[in-house]
């Protein structure tokens, strides 16, 4: 594998919604973090002006000291200074927020849904369309941000569960139809998330939005750079949406339609293969192997498999042949890593990687 050069010093970021959950990931992942540094952190009203130690509820693993000691600032161009801005703040505050942030000439990664579907706006997963970054110029001219002013997405992170392996099967085969059937961690929900006596012992089919933002964003990411917007692919998708008792990780059931029958051995044999765009290869958060294939035919479970690959891997199995159409197969991929704050941070590499963030 090819690894990106290391810039000579590291870009200070911030992180907006600091002290939530995806806020929290952020901060674990840019502790330490070889290409960025963590500057500043930023929050709601009633947490801004104090210690960010003393406001956060931390939920995984030990607090960096470092940033336990940071002031939370107001969530502001004014107040936060970073040009690289990770996001994690929710869609009724971050169509407003993220775009000031970009009109102030910053660079926005966002985890809301606000402008994923924007058509010059990239819905950016590295291994998939990389290409996609094309779009930012148009971008810029389109809303007359200066600067490197910029907002990239992230995908809702049950579509991002299912993208990998699609992807692989689309390259091969052709994709024209996608059912999918997920099964959604409670911590999907934020924090606390699903009240208990909601969740313990039970399924709930039904998360709002949630199927929509499936059937729309998978073609997008999909679909190709045409020069002047993004072009979804012509790949049609159904799906369901549940909410079930898993902490971590959510998993995709997925039965396909190939513009060329595939067996499921070709298909494990281009899974297995599949390492994505070579632009994402490399990069200090890029998984070595983006896609793992689970040996057992009762894998994959969020139990066992979500932290594959540092949590930036998806896990397919149970690939086989279907009925109706011509494959099914189960994705798993952790939804706060992946599918939210580390999905993020692969994306800011990306981009630095590409020379397309202000000088270190």
């Amino acid at each position: 594998m090819t690894i990106a050069a290391a810039p000579a010093r590291r870009w200070p970021v911030a992180v907006l919604g600091a002290t939530g959950a995806v806020g929290q990931a952020f901060v674990r992942l840019l502790a330490n973090h070889p290409w960025f540094i963590l500057a500043e952190v930023a929050a709601s009203e009633r947490s801004t002006g104090r210690r960010y130690g003393d406001v956060v509820r931390w939920l995984e693993g030990p607090l960096p000291p470092s940033t336990a000691q940071l002031e939370v600032l107001a969530c502001a161009p004014s107040a936060v200074r970073a040009p690289i801005i990770f996001s994690a703040l929710d869609a009724s505050a971050a169509e407003t927020i993220e775009a000031e942030f970009a009109r102030a000439g910053r660079i926005v990664f966002s985890n809301a849904k606000s402008y994923r579907m924007h058509p010059d706006v990239p819905l950016l997963v590295p291994e998939v369309n990389a290409p996609h970054l094309a779009a930012l110029p148009v971008q810029r001219a389109r809303f007359g941000w200066p600067g490197c002013g910029a907002i990239i997405t992230n995908a809702n992170c049950a579509a991002t569960a299912a993208l990998l392996p699609l992807a692989a099967l689309q390259a091969a085969f052709g994709l024209e139809q996608v059912f999918a059937v997920t099964m959604q961690a409670v911590s999907g929900a934020g924090y606390p998330g699903v009240p208990a006596l909601d969740i313990l012992g039970n399924v709930i089919p039904f998360i709002g939005d949630e199927e929509e933002k499936i059937e729309h964003e998978l073609p997008k990411m999909l679909g190709r750079w045409t020069g002047t917007a993004i072009e979804p692919a012509a790949v049609a998708v159904s799906a369901h949406a549940n909410r079930v008792a898993v902490e971590h990780g959510h998993t995709v059931c997925l039965s396909v339609r190939l513009s060329q029958r595939a067996t499921p051995a070709d298909a494990i044999a281009v899974l297995a293969a599949w390492q994505g765009e070579p632009a994402a290869r490399g990069l200090p958060t890029s998984p070595t192997s983006p896609i793992v294939l689970a040996e057992h035919e009762t894998r994959p479970q969020p139990r066992r498999d979500v932290g594959t690959g540092g949590g930036m891997a998806t896990v397919v199995g149970r690939v086989r042949a279907d009925p109706i159409w011509d494959l099914r197969l189960v994705a798993l991929s952790h939804n706060v890593i992946r599918g939210a704050a580390g999905g993020s941070v692969l994306n800011a590499e990306l981009l630095a990687a590409q020379g397309g963030l202000p000088p270190a």
